[in-house]
């Protein structure tokens, strides 16, 4: 056996309504974990829109910073309905050159961050002041919040990649977890075609065009489709050959690739024709979300084409100061002694929200090592925690939706007859065109 790892312009609107409460403070200076203002208004707003995973995480922070630190201290969330609306916020303000719209604090995602520091520059506070030590987070997760050697964002979620399957489901068909811990995707090919062949179910899927899974391929190889700062698609061997892979899955029967998001997470998985689910954690509320499957779902690494076990990440978000802050040293000392180090404000983010740290020391609490009933038991956020520490740093760009967009639009094209190279060579060219090369 196998050793399984243990390891756009309502957004602006609504900000508006709170440029008189933002944070109007004083601008005494903090000292992380201790005086955070002498004086004024102790209030911070802050952007987030989950309710039910991020929101939860920042509610956390917020009673953990008054409980522990200031009584004083209040902080204002204001959820937006997707991570779309603190986006429009930015670009309203930065186009308008009227940064009073925006609220102290946003939580932004880590894939468009680098594009939104070079486009609006004057809208972010850089972080290098605070008190925290950044080698407790994963070197990957920090590699998108770092700009040209300046720390912009303190880590909130990690997007680390999980492999889940239904064990049950392995089991009649003959397999097991171990058996995709460490596997080559042949492998993995063989056992899904059982799989289906003894269920019905898919074995993979992802919404759309399949677009996540080349990144996240791609990464567990160590690989990126960028290289010097420009594409790296038709020279790039390694994602020909996971392109044809997924093609494959999908002309195989073992690769669902469902029309829209919302099939993806409500017809697919939790409409239970998926007997594995590959994505970041965040997914894990949506497997849970089917009471009936409890303790049928377990969780393990990526395969590879080596059959090493694979880690990447697929999303997350930080926590980033915007230019309209009155208190940037309540705001630093905020995130400094809640998400840079407290583990209180971690293990209420997992309880409630499922938030899952890229923090090192948050691993080891009670709280990540206990067993997860939904998932038979296993420790899945101990485990979780340990990938997070492999996933490799590959080079990022601003146009990392874009190379994704057009890579998985190739893949349809492939998928519905087109040759391979021509169609990558396609993509490449619009990506090219569109960075200006």
């Amino acid at each position: 056996m196998k050793r399984r790892v243990f390891a756009a312009l309502l957004a602006g609107a609504m900000a508006l309504s709170l440029a008189a409460c933002g944070s109007g403070g004083s601008d005494d200076s903090s000292s992380s974990g201790g005086d955070s203002a002498s004086g004024g208004d102790k209030t911070l707003t802050l952007y987030a829109w989950d309710p039910n995973f991020n929101i939860p995480a920042m509610e956390a922070a917020g009673e953990d910073y008054k409980e522990n630190v200031d009584p004083d201290f209040n902080l204002e969330i204001v959820e937006q309905s997707a991570s779309q609306d603190v986006e429009t916020a930015i670009t309203t303000a930065a186009s308008a050159g009227d940064y009073s719209t925006l609220p102290d604090i946003v939580l932004f995602q880590d894939h468009y961050i680098q594009q939104y520091v070079s486009d609006y520059p004057d809208v972010w506070v850089p972080l290098d002041d605070v008190d925290v030590n950044w080698d407790d987070f994963a070197a990957e997760k920090l590699d998108y919040s770092t700009i040209d050697g300046v720390h912009y964002g303190m880590p909130v979620d990690g997007g680390t990649v999980i492999c889940a399957y239904r064990v049950d489901l392995l089991e009649q068909a003959g397999h097991t977890i171990d058996e995709l811990t460490g596997c080559t995707w042949d492998e993995f090919k063989q056992i899904a075609l059982d799989v289906k062949e003894a269920t019905g179910k898919y074995m993979m899927c992802m919404n759309s065009d399949g677009n996540d899974l080349v990144y996240m391929m791609m990464q567990a190889e160590g690989v990126s489709q960028f290289k010097d700062g420009k594409p790296y698609i038709t020279e790039n061997e390694t994602l020909v050959q996971i392109v044809e892979t997924i093609v494959d899955f999908v002309n195989s029967g073992i690769c669902l690739l469902p029309n829209s998001w919302e099939d993806y997470t409500n017809t697919a998985i939790q409409g239970d024709q998926v007997a594995g689910v590959m994505n970041g954690n965040w997914i894990i509320p949506t497997i849970e979300a089917v009471a009936e499957n409890s303790g049928k779902w377990e969780i393990t690494t990526m395969p590879t084409f080596s059959g090493e076990e694979g880690y990447a990440s697929n999303g997350g978000s930080s926590l980033y100061i915007t230019s309209n802050c009155d208190n940037v040293d309540l705001a630093k000392d905020f995130l400094s002694y809640t998400f840079g180090g407290s583990t209180v404000t971690y293990d209420n983010a997992l309880r409630n929200g499922g938030v899952v740290s890229t923090y090192a020391p948050a691993a080891e609490t009670e709280v990540y090592q206990e067993g997860v009933e939904y998932f038979n038991n296993q420790p899945i956020y101990a485990d979780i925690a340990e990938m997070t520490a492999n996933v490799q740093v590959v080079e990022q760009s601003p146009y990392h939706y874009s190379a994704r967009n057009y890579v998985g639009s190739a893949i349809v094209n492939i998928i519905n007859g087109a040759d391979t190279m021509t169609a990558l060579q396609e993509a490449e060219d619009q990506l090219n065109f569109e960075m200006g090369n």
